[in-house]
C-alpha cells in the first residue's frame, strides 16, 4: 500500500493519468486551445472512474489542473518574453487585477459547492466555443482597447474564471483582446 492506496488502485490511477495526459495533448493540439480547457473534463472522468466523491471531484480537477498549468505558464511566459513576443503594455495593466481575480476565485473555491465550478466551466466553454465556431472578424466591442479601469475589470474576470475553471486564462484573455481588434499572435 502506497499513498493510502492499494498497489492495484495506484497502478490504475497512474495509467488513467497517463491516458488522460495523452488525450489532453491530442485534443488541445487538434483544437488549438490550451490544455486547461481539456484537462478538467478529462480529470473529471478519471476521478469519476476512481470513485472520488462527487462533492469534491470538480474542486480536485480544478486544483490539479492549476498545479499543472502554473509551472507550464511560467515557462511559456519566459520563452515569449525572451523572444519579445509579449504585449507588455497589456501585462502591466492586467498583472494586479488578474492576481486579485485569482485570489477572489481562491476564496470562492474554498467555500463553493461543486456546482459553482461546473457552471463557471460550462458558461465560459460555451462562450469561447461559440466565438471559435461562429465568430467573425466583425465581432468587436471597439477598435482599440478600453481604458485602465475597464481593462482592470477584464483582468479580474480573467483571474476569477481561471481560478474557478482550472485554466491558464489564455482563451479568455485572447477573446477579450480580439473583441477590441488586438493582435494575439505577434
Amino acid at each position: 500500500m502506497m499513498f493510502g492506496l492499494p498497489a492495484s488502485e495506484l497502478a490504475l490511477l497512474a495509467a488513467l493519468i497517463i491516458l488522460g495526459g495523452l488525450v489532453t495533448g491530442l485534443l488541445a493540439g487538434l483544437f488549438g486551445v490550451g490544455g486547461g480547457g481539456v484537462i478538467v473534463p478529462v480529470l473529471y472522468e478519471i476521478f469519476r472512474v476512481m470513485d472520488v466523491a462527487e462533492d469534491v471531484r470538480m474542486q480536485l480537477c480544478v486544483g490539479t489542473s492549476l498545479a499543472i498549468i502554473i509551472p507550464t505558464s511560467i515557462r511559456s511566459f519566459r520563452a515569449h518574453l525572451a523572444r519579445g513576443r509579449l504585449p507588455t503594455h497589456i501585462l502591466r495593466i492586467w498583472a494586479l487585477p488578474v492576481t486579485a481575480g485569482v485570489v477572489i476565485g481562491g476564496v470562492i473555491a474554498a467555500f463553493a459547492p461543486a456546482s459553482i465550478f461546473k457552471a463557471a466551466f460550462v458558461v465560459i466553454a460555451i462562450g469561447i466555443g461559440a466565438k471559435l465556431i461562429f465568430g467573425r472578424e466583425s465581432w468587436r466591442l471597439g477598435d482599440r482597447l478600453p481604458g485602465r479601469v475597464a481593462m482592470g475589470g477584464y483582468g479580474v474576470v480573467i483571474g476569477l474564471y481561471s481560478a474557478l475553471m482550472g485554466v491558464g486564462g489564455g482563451s479568455v484573455s485572447s477573446a477579450i483582446l480580439m473583441l477590441y481588434g488586438e493582435a494575439i499572435h505577434a
